[in-house]
């Protein structure tokens, strides 16, 4: 049974730093894609980070907004993910989810096919 547990989130100032992570259990790393999500309030969840590896290589891709200023990174050791969240702005104010895929392709824009979910932990972006 695949789990996720996110950490991490808290409030910061415009400009500030966070980072997110999520330990995973119940599967292999390499079985997996994983991402992150956010969903602020009265919008649709969205895709803002994705990252699989596969052997030596590790792929990633991000959403445009975050471009820059986020980072996914994984350690395999411990089956976690991590998010690192730089220049932050007021609109990246949202609950960030932890996700995962037995879909592997990492591909620009896709965020979909991805099945078991983290309980979200909130992240506050004051201006």
């Amino acid at each position: 049974q695949v789990q996720l547990v996110e950490s991490g989130g808290g409030s910061v100032q415009a400009g500030g730093s966070l980072r997110l992570a999520c330990k995973g259990s119940g599967y292999d790393y390499m079985e997996k894609r994983m991402a992150w999500f956010r969903q602020a309030p009265a919008q649709e969840r969205e895709g803002v980070a994705q990252i699989r590896a596969r052997g030596s290589v590790t792929f990633t891709e991000y959403d445009e907004s975050v471009k820059g200023r986020f980072t996914i990174s994984q350690d395999r050791a411990t089956n976690t993910i991590y998010l690192q969240m730089n220049s932050l702005k007021p609109e990246d104010t949202a609950v960030y989810y932890c996700a995962a895929s037995s879909s592997l392709t990492v591909r620009a824009g896709d965020w979909d096919n991805f099945d078991d979910w983290g309980q979200g932990t909130q992240v506050t972006v004051s201006s």
